[in-house]
């Protein structure tokens, strides 16, 4: 083909795809026993034509498309700094990493010092704090809500308690107004795991804002079962300067310089400046300031995020809806189930529905799974369940590497009884029906 410009090209390249999508990848209408998964992708050809466009131009690091979603994203949420990374997982470590840097003084998180958390969730918020050298102070959750319980709070705090990271457990947020206030209390800092609550709300004081944004550092997650998707991919965001500097450095190597992607002497002093035992003059984008990792994102990856954040309040409130009609189908097995709530003073953005089976109620939790799977019905258990009853803890039993307060009566419930379905946007209500149908039969043939 002869085309007159490079633009040009690729629209004409675009439209192909655009094309493509609608005959290949678009899809049909729901018919009953298809497999429903717990959760996919929703897009169409924006997001396929968007990433051709980076693919074209060939820069395959984080460039423009980056800063792009970088800069929306952060307006969207309502804060000053975002940081885009190559997973959920890498943007808890960057969290934790970020609040052990020397700037902070005495609420510098050192190894031995004490992180408090959930005991009953995604590993990722722990392994973060482990791999930083510091203690997880377990507590329970509560039961429907499956977020921390906030009653052993003061029980858990010690000398050596720095910090409270929590996720916000399936788009239902914990008891921020409760654990800020505790944080607060204490001079501690506040991680919110936000990977599975993006758009969900909370009002402290009559103040409604964005869960990840009432803490000092909020993570999200764009890998495909979540809100929204990069492929993989993931976010850590701040108001405070110094943590977003820290959290850039350990994610770019540990880099001392700020230069954005593709640029150079951005702060007009790359050759002159003194650092360390380095000759003056060193070449500032080679100081490296901390030991840091490479946590970057791609540029199609980016490409592909930036069509997705536009999609996105529509995304929040489809699930709300799936999750509300599963809530108001399925209360008739109250006597079988306990069913999920939502927080007090918040608006969820829900990541899945939640069922435990009631003790007495003569249902075994593996039986309805496998009734749901045999009928094309994808489920998940939360998570870990009881976390420190998995292999992992074996060789730390008995040691000082982590402490439990109280019992761990809910989790080790959740670990025996619970388990959740989809209510991801793509799901059509007739796909809800279908659901609720074969739900009623896993109920009737126990």
């Amino acid at each position: 083909m002869n085309w007159s410009s490079r633009e040009e090209a690729k629209e004409s390249i675009k439209k192909v795809i655009a094309d493509y999508y609608t005959q290949f990848m678009k899809k049909g209408e729901y018919i009953p026993g298809e497999r429903i998964q717990y959760a996919s992708t929703v897009f169409d050809e924006r997001e396929l034509c968007s990433a051709a466009d980076a693919l074209l131009d060939f820069w395959l690091g984080a460039g423009k498309r980056a800063s792009e979603f970088e800069r929306d994203f952060a307006k969207w949420l309502g804060v000053r700094f975002c940081s885009l990374v190559n997973s959920g997982s890498s943007a808890n470590l960057l969290a934790v990493k970020a609040l052990t840097i020397p700037e902070l003084g005495d609420r510098r998180i050192m190894p031995g010092d004490e992180v408090i958390t959930a005991a009953c969730g995604f590993p990722t918020t722990v392994t973060a704090i482990i791999n930083c050298g510091a203690v997880p102070v377990f507590l329970d959750v509560t039961i429907p809500q499956y977020n921390l319980d906030v009653s052993r709070l003061e029980e858990a705090y010690t000398s050596r308690t720095k910090a409270v990271m929590i996720a916000h457990t399936l788009g239902n947020p914990f008891d921020l107004s409760a654990i800020k206030s505790f944080c607060d209390k204490h001079n501690l800092w506040l991680i919110e795991d936000n990977c599975d609550a993006l758009g969900a709300e909370y009002t402290i004081g009559g103040i409604t804002k964005y869960t990840g944004t009432w803490g000092d550092i909020g993570t999200s997650s764009f890998y495909p079962p979540h809100h929204i998707t990069m492929g993989e991919g993931g976010c850590v965001y701040t108001n405070n300067p110094i943590l977003h500097n820290a959290i850039v450095s350990f994610r770019d190597w540990g880099r001392d310089c700020v230069c954005p992607p593709g640029h150079d002497n951005f702060c007009g002093h790359r050759f002159d400046g003194q650092h360390g035992e380095l000759p003056v003059g060193y070449d500032h984008k080679y100081v490296f300031s901390r030991f840091g990792f490479n946590l970057k994102i791609t540029e199609i990856q980016a490409a592909i995020g930036c069509e997705q954040l536009k999609k996105l309040p529509d995304f929040i409130e489809r699930r709300r809806h799936n999750w509300k009609y599963l809530r108001s189908a399925l209360s008739p097995l109250e006597s079988k189930f306990i069913m999920p709530e939502p927080a007090e003073n918040s608006t969820p953005s829900w990541f899945g529905f939640l069922l435990t089976v009631r003790e007495g109620s003569g249902l075994n939790r593996n039986k309805i799974v496998q009734y749901l799977e045999q009928n094309n019905i994808q489920t998940r258990l939360l998570f870990s369940g009881n976390y420190v009853r998995q292999p992992c803890f074996d060789g730390l039993r008995g040691s000082n590497l982590y402490r439990v307060v109280g019992n761990l009566d809910n989790s080790d419930c959740i670990t025996d009884n619970t388990f959740w379905i989809g209510v991801y946007p793509g799901m059509s209500d007739s796909m809800l029906d279908y659901m609720v149908k074969i739900i009623f039969e896993a109920v009737q043939q126990a």
